[in-house]
């Protein structure tokens, strides 16, 4: 549905003098012309114009289900109209409760404990600080520090914002360094032409181990890992991988967290990644995202058996985890997530996902035939084109990087897709229901969209491949 022309000016005069976006460029303020998302259905959005444009990112990693699902809608509705809210510090509520047991049994292994968030940053939130709780009442106050990687996202808050290694992120942003240690990109398409995967692989691991031992055992909390990097750009790290950084952390009494606020719901064709995928079963699981499919915001912080049962019951010191928020819980969004899980499971997407990832990683793939791509990488239904016009050590990397990503969003969106470009690479998590055919609709109008803004690079003088 359009809005009509003559509001349409003052609407983006309230959304550029009053809503402070995430990520928000201050030099930009007060002159963007954003894209309205004015309705949606199934993988496609319409604008305040009512063009139809296929939501590639999939909102931001979660619409796995598409959009205007009436059975959502009713289940949403019905839990507001028996009740909307009740305190998580007193009391709960049915809805609460079936989803951590539903949960529960998704989960890999023994992680049967659920603390509900309100999104993927205080889920990771949630978890660094049951790490710091954990080990304070097990006698152990400086075993704090947590090892991330390079490339890595794993929130906003504060704390959560801490872990991330997305040093573009943190230029003009505070965050509690002395808690986290980074280690170096996992990313294989980086290493050296001479190195061969299992040497890159082996030095992933010497890295994390080096870390642990130079850091001091004693000190290290918690290595906390995306099973695929998802906003650095989709960086799947060598198979086995995640199993042997596991065993590093067994060795040294390290606690391992799985980010799965992308992976987990379906988007790699299984409810959780870390088991099914990469076969591991950590410690904690964080997720979000996938959970309601974005249509209501929620988290979870899920905790093993093995380290839950350390510092309960006889054995608790009389501690409390005093860490909770207003909507942890909530029963609309529990009720969102449940009905979320059983369409996924009546539908059959996580065996829809697995059937159809294939041709959806064949038809990225093929994009490496254009110039610009210098990599193309994916899993499941999430990839990332990469392009490039100089070396990313380049010190004008940044400004080309941000030049060329411009040009291959507007040329997309003119075409009828969104590709939310992250400086110089186009990410993809479409709902799960997509189908071949769209598929194809989708990368053709990428790829299309990728020739146009290599011309325009061209004739500006910005790129001579």
């Amino acid at each position: 549905m359009k809005i009509k022309m003559k509001n349409l000016k003052q609407i983006q005069n309230f959304d550029n003098e009053n809503f402070v976006h995430p990520w928000e460029s201050m030099k930009d303020v007060g002159s963007n012309k954003r894209m309205f998302a004015e309705s949606a259905e199934g993988i496609y959005l319409y604008d305040e114009n009512g063009q139809k444009l296929i939501d590639g990112p999939g909102g931001m990693w979660c619409v796995q289900i598409g959009y205007r699902r009436q059975e959502m809608a009713e289940a949403i509705s019905g839990q507001i109209l028996k009740i909307p809210y009740y305190s998580p510090w007193n009391m709960s509520a049915a809805p609460s409760a079936l989803l951590a047991k539903k949960i529960a049994e998704l989960t890999p292994g023994d992680l049967n404990h659920v603390f509900f968030t309100t999104c993927g940053s205080t889920a990771v939130d949630s978890a660094v600080r049951f790490v710091h709780f954990y080990n304070n009442v097990l006698g152990r106050p400086q075993k704090k520090k947590v090892i991330s990687r390079e490339k890595s996202y794993h929130g906003s808050t504060y704390l959560s914002a801490t872990m991330c290694g997305k040093e573009r992120d943190k230029d003009w942003m505070d965050t509690a360094n002395e808690l986290v240690h980074i280690i170096p990109d996992v990313n294989p398409s980086r290493r050296p032409e001479s190195m061969s995967l299992e040497d890159f692989l082996d030095e992933k691991i010497a890295d994390l181990e080096t870390a642990i031992q130079t850091l001091g055992a004693e000190n290290v909390g918690a290595f906390i890992a995306e099973p695929v990097l998802a906003s650095g750009g989709v960086i799947i790290p060598p198979e086995g991988y995640h199993k042997r950084c596991l065993e590093v952390c067994r060795r040294h009494d390290v606690l391992y967290i799985s980010d799965e606020v992308v992976t987990a719901f379906g988007r790699l064709g299984h409810w959780f990644a870390s088991k099914d995928v990469f076969g591991i079963e950590p410690d904690i699981i964080t997720c979000a995202k996938g959970l309601t499919s974005g249509y209501i915001p929620m988290g979870a912080c899920i905790i093993s058996d093995r380290i839950f049962s350390q510092i309960s019951g006889e054995k608790s010191q009389d501690a409390t985890f005093s860490n909770g928020y207003t909507y942890s819980g909530h029963p609309v969004s529990s009720a969102a997530a449940l009905k979320n899980i059983e369409i996924i499971e009546n539908e059959g997407l996580l065996e829809h996902v697995r059937e159809i990832a294939p041709y959806f990683q064949q038809r990225l793939k093929e994009l490496s035939k254009l110039p610009l791509v210098a990599d193309t990488r994916g899993v499941g239904l999430v990839g990332c084109v990469e392009c490039r016009i100089v070396d990313p050590d380049d010190p004008d990397a940044l400004e080309m990087d941000i030049a060329m990503g411009s040009r291959i969003d507007k040329h997309c969106q003119q075409l009828g897709l969104i590709v939310r470009p992250l400086w110089n690479m186009c990410v993809f998590s479409p709902p799960l229901i997509i189908t071949p055919k769209q598929i194809d609709e989708m990368f053709n109008i990428l790829e299309q969209g990728i020739i146009l803004a290599t011309e325009d690079l061209r004739q500006e003088g910005l790129w001579k491949g």
